[in-house]
């Protein structure tokens, strides 16, 4: 297969297999809380878990790549996510629920990386851009997914049956995998010495990196914490997930659509500081009013936004040469913010007595981002001022 939008078909398909994985605890929440008796602050981390291989991993992620090859990792990754949703499906033990997402979170982050990197091989230098949208996208996709899926498999059939259906549509990625091949231009690197980032770079990466990790904390309370808040007012696990999910299914839209009005416009910055606002006055605005659809909907339709121009910061920074362990680093700022963030959630939802609490949470978090755009902004007129002269 040599098309590389087919090939982008079956990376976004790839990729969509983590989100929907991911998604499997938060979409069932109420059920593993009576399943296994435990509170939100007990759910909280166990969403959270699923990043914590990114701290080890992410840095070492590419190098993992490069010494297995492209098709060899990705399939591996895959493996550790199938095991780990075994796990999770045929133990009643908690203990056990946890280090089967551990299993899981390590395959995912490996994927991450892996696939990444291979997005990039086919689409350098010509439509990346409108590529790595799509790509994006397919994170909401398979939450989105997961959300009108799962809650019926698990009202129906317990909550092993949504870690088997995240283990099955996991198993579909292998078989997708088996048909990607490499670009016809892709030739062996050498890896040359590493070059190392310049101080200034290396903050500013650590400042992107920081940046995407709290948005997508802040966009993460949504769908991990929004199903039980409206289980709290009443709502059915299948209807909280069905409404939840609107949410994601805009955000397919409004992730490439952003994209585009940043690049027409010519101010990413400005779209992604506007839209980052919006998003977390909303967020605030969702547990204190009775009007959740048409929230949700506007949540939607405004959060794709920033996603495009966060993603585009690190790259600016970063030459060739030091892509690799520039991404190394952002990936890892995002990993330990997706791990504390839904950790520190639920505890705040515990002693809150609601899951309301984590949407303040979020709403926070996102508000944090503009500032830290002006800082990166900052830093970088910085490094651009002391190359020139």
């Amino acid at each position: 297969m040599r098309n590389r939008w087919a090939i982008l078909a079956i990376l976004f398909f790839v990729r969509l297999t983590i989100a929907f994985q991911f998604q499997s605890v938060a979409a069932v929440a109420p059920l593993l809380e009576k399943t296994f008796n435990v509170g939100l602050a007990d759910i909280g981390l166990l969403i959270g878990l699923y990043f914590t291989p990114g701290i080890v991993l992410a840095l070492p992620g590419g190098a993992i790549g490069r010494t297995l090859g492209d098709k060899p990792t990705t399939i591996a990754a895959l493996l550790l996510m199938i095991a780990g949703s075994l796990v999770m499906a045929t133990t009643g033990i908690w203990g056990l629920q946890m280090a089967g997402r551990l299993a899981s979170g390590g395959g995912g982050v490996l994927l991450t990386v892996q696939l990444t990197k291979m997005g990039a091989d086919w689409f350098a230098g010509k439509e990346i851009a409108t590529a790595m949208a799509i790509f994006v996208s397919s994170w909401p996709t398979g939450v989105a997914i997961a959300l009108l899926v799962l809650p019926a498999i698990g009202t129906a059939h317990g909550a092993g049956a949504v870690f088997l259906a995240a283990a099955a549509l996991t198993a579909i990625g292998i078989v997708l995998t088996l048909f990607y091949q490499p670009p016809p231009a892709a030739s062996a690197v050498k890896a040359a010495a590493p070059t190392r980032l310049d101080p200034l770079a290396l903050l500013a990466v650590i400042v992107a990196g920081a940046i995407w990790g709290l948005f997508n904390v802040g966009f993460a309370m949504i769908f991990s914490f929004g199903p039980s808040l409206l289980a709290e007012r009443g709502w059915s696990i299948a209807a909280a997930g069905s409404a939840v999910s609107l949410v994601l299914w805009l955000s397919v839209i409004s992730v490439p659509s952003g994209g585009f009005i940043a690049d027409r416009t010519g101010r990413p910055l400005t779209l992604a500081i506007a839209a980052s606002l919006a998003v977390a006055i909303l967020l605030a605005w969702l547990p204190r009013s009775d009007t959740v659809l048409a929230i949700l909907v506007l949540i939607g339709l405004i959060s794709g936004h920033p996603a495009g121009p966060i993603m585009s910061l690190a790259p600016r920074v970063l030459a060739p040469e030091t892509r690799a362990i520039g991404m190394g680093v952002f990936y890892t700022l995002f990993y330990a913010a997706m791990m504390l963030g839904p950790a520190i959630a639920g505890r705040l939802a515990k002693s809150a007595g609601t899951a309301a609490a984590a949407l303040d949470l979020g709403a926070l978090a996102i508000l944090a981002c503009p500032p830290l755009m002006w800082l990166f902004e900052r830093i970088v007129s910085v490094r651009d001022r002391r190359a020139k002269s």
